[in-house]
C-alpha cells in the first residue's frame, strides 16, 4: 500500500538483498510502516511467517492497517524494544532491519538478542548507517546527521563486525551500497547555512549506507 511505501525511512532495502525461501520466518526489528515486512511476507509464502517489532503505538496502528489493506495473513506486528525481542529461543530463520539498530543505545544487547532468537544457521541481514572514519568531529557528524539522518550513532564498520563476532555471529561481512561523497553534501550544507567548503571534505566517504550479513552457527560451538 502506498502508506506503507511513505511510512518508510530506511536507508537501503534489506528484502532485496536478504536470501529469503518459502516457509522462511523472518523477524523486522523497527518494522515502521511495515512496508519491509509486506514485502517479506509475500516471498516467503503461507507457509512462511513474517514478524514486525516496533515500540510505537502509531507505527504499529498504521503497520496493521497496512497489512490489513495488502490482504496479508501470513504477518504480525509486534509492540517491543529491539533490545528485548518478545519471542523465544530459536524462533527465527532470518533477521532484518532497515537503518535501525544505529538508533539503539545499545546496540550489543540488540545484538544478544537477534542471535537469541535466530534459529541455528540463521541469518542476520540488515541495512545500516556506518562510519567509515574515526576522525569526524563530533560537530561535524552532527551537521552530517541532518543531511543523511541516522548517524548519531553509527557504529564505525570495523566496531560493527567486532560486536556480531563478540555476539556469536559468525561469516560477518559488511558490504558498502552508497559512500555518501562531499559533492553529495554540499548542497544541504549550503542551504543549512552551513560553510559547506569547509564541512564538505571532512565527510567526504566518512559514512555510508551498509549491507550487513552475518549468521548464527548451525551447531552450538565447543
Amino acid at each position: 500500500p502506498e502508506h506503507a511505501v511513505v511510512a518508510s525511512l530506511g536507508c537501503g532495502n534489506p528484502t532485496a538483498l536478504a536470501t529469503l525461501n518459502e516457509g522462511d520466518v523472518v523477524l523486522d526489528l523497527g518494522s515502521g510502516g511495515g512496508i519491509d515486512v509486506l514485502l517479506s511476507a509475500k516471498r516467503v509464502g503461507p507457509t512462511g511467517k513474517a514478524y514486525g517489532l516496533d515500540m510505537t503505538d502509531d507505527m504499529l496502528a498504521l503497520a496493521r492497517e497496512n497489512q490489513r489493506k495488502a490482504g496479508a495473513t501470513n504477518v504480525e506486528f509486534l509492540k517491543g524494544h529491539i533490545e528485548h525481542i518478545p519471542l523465544p529461543d530459536n524462533s527465527v530463520d532470518v533477521i532484518i532491519s532497515n537503518c535501525v539498530i544505529n538508533l539503539s543505545g545499545d546496540k550489543d544487547k540488540v545484538l544478544a538478542e537477534a542471535f537469541r532468537v535466530l534459529k541455528p544457521g540463521g541469518r542476520f541481514a540488515v541495512s545500516d548507517v556506518v562510519s567509515r572514519r574515526r576522525d569526524v568531529p563530533a560537530e561535524i557528524r552532527r551537521s552530517v546527521e541532518l543531511w543523511i539522518g541516522c548517524v548519531a550513532g553509527a557504529l564505525h564498520e570495523d566496531d560493527f563486525k567486532a560486536k556480531l563476532t563478540n555476539a556469536g555471529f559468525e561469516h560477518v561481512d559488511i558490504e558498502i551500497v552508497r559512500e555518501y561523497r562531499a559533492a553529495d553534501a554540499r548542497q544541504f550544507l549550503s542551504d543549512a547555512g552551513l560553510d559547506a567548503d569547509t564541512i564538505a571534505p571532512l565527510v567526504d566517504g566518512a559514512f555510508g549506507s551498509a549491507f550487513v550479513r552475518a549468521s548464527k552457527p548451525a551447531s552450538p560451538r565447543p
